[in-house]
């Protein structure tokens, strides 16, 4: 069986030819598009490993007239133009495979294998050209690990777990999925299942008839009907109340919903795809977590690494938060390579969403067009007195404004997520205080002990837990 490998770094094609030949497949090798075209006239292979960027056009763009040619051959796609607009582009060709540079070779020959003994039909090719303006930026492997999780679920409804730390991104993972897949035409629905008091999220999800209770003095459609066709996004699933677990559960195993005080079921269409920061396994284990929930929504897991993961996409991203802040009527501004070196060296414990507002302090606050080290050294040092400072709060205005400023709550929902906020360290400091005694805490805190059990129950907080700490 021959392989057909279009590579233009000679380096690269000489490990590449030797881990092939390895696995028992001959190698034809040329370097250009024009060159590829002959060869594929001339005869038949087994499979195609080819280079995006070569010597006389792109290995992407002109796939059409390699399926052309030879519509049940399979593509394997090299590149080092390691973004998710590749990813993307090489998945809108129905390429088996994706790798971006550097790649392990051994993984390579056997994906090679793998292709050539599927011998499966190819899916539909995507028509249409990537989506300008990409939510998420970096070319770093853990990325790289992102990107194609993604690609790999654009053509399905497969529902997604997104894991990863507060601040990473994931609502961005959420929004590229279905920006770039088939069901981009329409919703695309989040809400925070955490900042939804438990008495109004079968309201808030499913909806209610006019009527249904006290307040209700009109239809209110859910967020399954009003995502019907396209995405429904759920965050913070992880800190969603039990017993609204139960019902999302009923609600995605069936596809129908109910809204409040109606009789009919109605059919939804749409995609689910979860998001938390937290571990759901221990969860599982303490009882605060529906196991039948997490495995019907942890079909495809996709892991968001931790800015401190990734710290070779710090500069890219602070320059992209730069151009975004531009667009937005900040003044325009470039950086140095010695201070996006600097920006790279630091912690950033609040990941992504934490540069990103650090660089519009910055891109307000800068005089000069031009940012270099002197320029980001001071404002640096504020930031970190004020990270410093914000372990223990002056006073609760300046933790409030902080939380806002971190957690930017959507329009409509700041209260809410900001009770929910200041309630969950407050009661759980009472609780440890009380030894996880729940008349006790009641006390301490001055409410009714059925206030507290029914605010434990809608933030996840488990006593049984803090009596052990």
């Amino acid at each position: 069986m021959s392989v057909l490998l279009v590579e233009d770094d000679e380096s690269i094609a000489i490990v590449i030819t030797a881990a092939l030949e390895a696995e028992g497949f001959s190698v034809t090798r040329c370097d250009s598009v024009a060159e590829r075209d002959r060869l594929l006239a001339q005869g038949r292979f087994a499979a195609l490993v080819t280079d995006v960027i070569l010597t006389d056009g792109d290995g992407i763009e002109t796939l059409g007239r390699v399926r052309d040619a030879a519509p049940d051959m399979p593509v394997i796609i090299l590149s080092a133009q390691n973004t998710l607009d590749t990813a993307v582009r090489a998945s809108d060709t129905g390429a088996f495979e994706y790798f971006p540079k550097p790649f392990d070779i051994d993984e390579l020959a056997r994906t090679v294998r793998q292709a050539v003994g599927a011998a499966k039909a190819r899916g539909p090719e995507g028509d249409e050209a990537p989506v300008a303006g990409l939510p998420l930026v970096g070319r770093s492997a853990p990325m790289q690990a992102v990107y194609r999780m993604i690609t790999r679920v654009l053509r399905n409804d497969l529902t997604v777990l997104v894991l990863g730390e507060s601040g990473t991104g994931k609502e961005l993972v959420a929004e590229a999925i279905h920006q770039l897949g088939h069901r981009k035409d329409g919703p695309f629905v989040a809400v925070n299942t955490a900042a939804i008091p438990a008495e109004l999220i079968e309201s808030e999800l499913f909806g209610h008839e006019k009527g249904a209770f006290t307040g209700a003095v009109a239809r209110h459609i859910g967020k399954f009907e009003q995502a019907n066709g396209g995405t429904l996004f759920l965050d913070e699933i992880g800190d969603m109340p039990m017993q609204a677990q139960t019902r999302l559960l009923r609600a995605l195993q069936s596809g129908r919903v109910r809204r409040v005080g109606g009789r009919e079921e109605i059919a939804v269409d749409v995609r689910i795809i979860a998001a938390t920061n937290r571990d759901l396994e221990p969860m599982i284990a303490a009882g605060t977590f529906r196991e039948d929930l997490y495995y019907r929504l942890n079909v495809v897991p996709i892991l968001l690494p931790p800015l401190r993961e990734r710290t070779d996409d710090i500069p890219a991203l602070a320059r992209h938060f730069l151009h975004q802040a531009m667009q937005e009527g900040l003044p325009r501004h470039q950086l140095t390579d010695d201070a996006a070196a600097l920006l790279g060296r630091q912690p950033w414990r609040g990941n992504v969403r934490e540069l990103r507002n650090f660089i519009y302090r910055l891109a307000l606050l800068a005089r000069e067009e031009r940012i270099d080290t002197a320029t980001l050294a001071p404002l640096l040092t504020q930031a970190t007195r004020g990270e410093d400072e914000g372990e223990r709060p002056r006073n609760l205005g300046e933790a409030v404004v902080a939380w806002l400023e971190q957690h930017r709550p959507a329009p409509g929902r700041v209260y809410d997520e900001a009770l929910a906020a200041f309630e969950r360290p407050l009661f759980i400091e009472a609780l440890r205080e009380t030894g996880g005694n729940q008349l006790r805490a009641a006390q301490l805190l001055g409410i009714n002990r059925n206030t507290l059990r029914k605010r434990l129950s809608d933030l996840a907080i488990d006593p049984v837990e803090l009596q052990r700490i």
